[in-house]
């Protein structure tokens, strides 16, 4: 090397440390998003609520370009249905909605349970089987033994989901559970279901340990088709005065 391009490399500005340079923040419509969501899953939003566009704007101290962005998004994703000239409304579940849930939620989940019988590890249906130990000590407990059960269904279900692999069936499930908690008559909220459902995991996760395929396959979608059943009897979890909005 020259003396030329010596000089040339020495002198040269140095270029920054592109790991110093902060990552833009979330956009806004994305965390109004995400409020508005935690308020529909939370129930502070109820299904079939009118959203009232004016009062959000003043409660979280935005324009209505965000909102209207963030609305696009939970719609997208089902849990808000856009109605022309009457706004925003938060999506409720037909009848029809549920039980077709349930069939694509049976038919995605039992396959996952196959799949995860014959190739999980040791560990790994250890782990599984330590998750439906939380489920049974939640119904053990003497308060909000419903929502623990809740949490630990779920965690069980996904963990299921995400030893399986399958990322198209887990986003798909993903958005499907989130869409079944829109669901006033949820199976669990039937007398006597919490129990029936706990009996239906504790089969599960015995074919899960014995790696019997099979067996997962056919008691998955039998635990679902009685999920659907039970939605049929339970109790709506909606107040008798909630969404006391226009339609």
């Amino acid at each position: 090397m020259n003396q030329k391009s010596l000089h040339w490399a020495d002198t040269s500005p140095a270029m920054p440390d592109q790991t110093s340079i902060p990552l833009a923040s979330t956009a806004l419509y994305e965390q109004v998003a995400d409020r508005l969501r935690l308020r529909i899953l939370g129930r502070e939003l109820e299904p079939g609520a009118w959203i009232d566009e004016l009062k959000l704007c003043g409660e979280l101290g935005i324009s209505r370009t965000p909102l209207r962005e963030a609305l696009k998004v939970l719609a997208a994703e089902g849990l808000v249905t856009m109605k022309l000239r009457r706004g925003a409304y938060v999506t409720e579940m037909s009848e029809r909605d549920v039980r077709e849930a349930y069939q694509l939620l049976s038919l995605l989940e039992s396959d996952a349970a196959a799949e995860v019988a014959v190739r999980a590890s040791d560990a790994e249906l250890a782990e599984l089987a330590q998750l439906h130990r939380a489920l049974e000590e939640a119904l053990l407990e003497s308060t909000n033994s419903r929502d623990a059960f809740f949490a630990a269904n779920e965690r069980f279900h996904l963990r299921v989901l995400e030893i399986d692999g399958n990322r198209w069936r887990l986003q798909i499930v993903g958005d499907l559970r989130r869409l079944m908690k829109l669901n006033r008559h949820h199976s669990l909220f039937r007398e006597g279901r919490l129990a029936e459902s706990l009996d239906e995991h504790r089969a599960i996760v015995a074919a899960l340990l014995a790696r019997d395929a099979q067996a997962c396959r056919g008691l998955v979608s039998a635990h679902f088709r009685n999920g659907l059943n039970a939605t049929q009897e339970a109790p709506s979890s909606r107040p008798p005065d909630a969404c006391a909005q226009p339609r």
